[in-house]
């Protein structure tokens, strides 16, 4: 499996940095907030679009996705959905990403079905576009859709290989899915798995990984028994917790933790 990192841990640093600590301390790539506050962005033209692919390209490093908010089962028009899909998959084939990250994002009023029925409709529609740019749109285990069980009821309508899932650990766990049954729910569409580390259900501080309650050697043991080789991603959600530990100078032991257990569970 291949190591990367959040930039959501080290917000606003440019990209040059962000590019420095990931070979600094052995991380095969690198999964880009994009977002206004970050370098970069779908707002983002040419000339810098091409300086991110130099960055990368002269270090070794890969950008594994750009992790973008566009909420598939919202209600409201498809149209300004779509049309943020659209920015965040230009923006990918542009880089040479092969992932997005969507959200699910369905209110809490609304009705299951119709909620995954949206989604499925407009991640269906966003899939042909994908397919175009040779870009994967994968839905995160997040908010609305916390647990695998909650993502595949939308998966298996899309049934579009160009649409996958993308496992938050901390979010099925805490929506109560042990991660064997996270795993046989989203084997057939795993892009890659987001691993963190926090305290309790109640205190969702991000933590150096290994440091927690999150069941991480039980995850990468199901990932590794089932031959799995694809990412593991590291996201310190440091832009939301200000009284976290600064990132950069986590990264190496979390690296040696990631590490440890991929041995372990060889």
């Amino acid at each position: 499996m291949k190591l990367a990192f959040s930039t959501l841990g080290v917000p606003g640093l440019p990209i040059p940095d962000v590019v420095r600590l990931a070979a600094a301390h052995g991380y095969h790539g690198v999964e880009l907030r994009a977002h206004p506050e970050e370098p970069v962005h779908p707002g983002i033209g040419a000339a810098e679009r091409a300086d991110v692919v130099a960055e990368f390209k002269a270090a070794g490093v890969e950008i594994l996705g750009l992790a973008g908010y566009a909420k598939v089962a919202a209600p409201g028009d498809d149209v300004p959905v779509l049309r943020e899909i659209h920015d965040l998959l230009v923006l990918a084939g542009d880089l040479g990403a092969p992932f997005i990250r969507v959200f699910p994002g369905a209110d809490p009023g609304q009705d299951p079905a119709e909620a995954d029925a949206t989604a499925a409709r407009r991640l269906g529609t966003a899939a042909e576009h994908a397919a175009d740019l040779g870009v994967r749109i994968l839905l995160e285990t997040h908010d609305s859709h916390r647990t695998g069980a909650d993502a595949i009821r939308v998966l298996g309508l899309v049934g579009h290989r160009r649409v996958g899932s993308l496992w938050d650990v901390m979010h099925t766990w805490l929506g109560g899915e042990q991660p064997l049954t996270t795993y046989a729910a989203l084997s057939p569409y795993l892009g890659y798995v987001q691993v963190k580390d926090i305290a309790s259900i109640e205190d969702t501080t991000p933590l150096p990984l290994g440091a927690g309650a999150l069941p991480l050697g039980e995850c990468v043991e199901i990932l590794s028994r089932n031959d799995w080789d694809g990412w593991l991603c590291w996201e310190y959600e440091k832009r939301w917790y200000e009284q976290a530990a600064p990132l950069p100078g986590l990264l190496g032991a979390g690296r040696d933790h990631l590490a440890r257990l991929l041995d372990e569970s060889a």
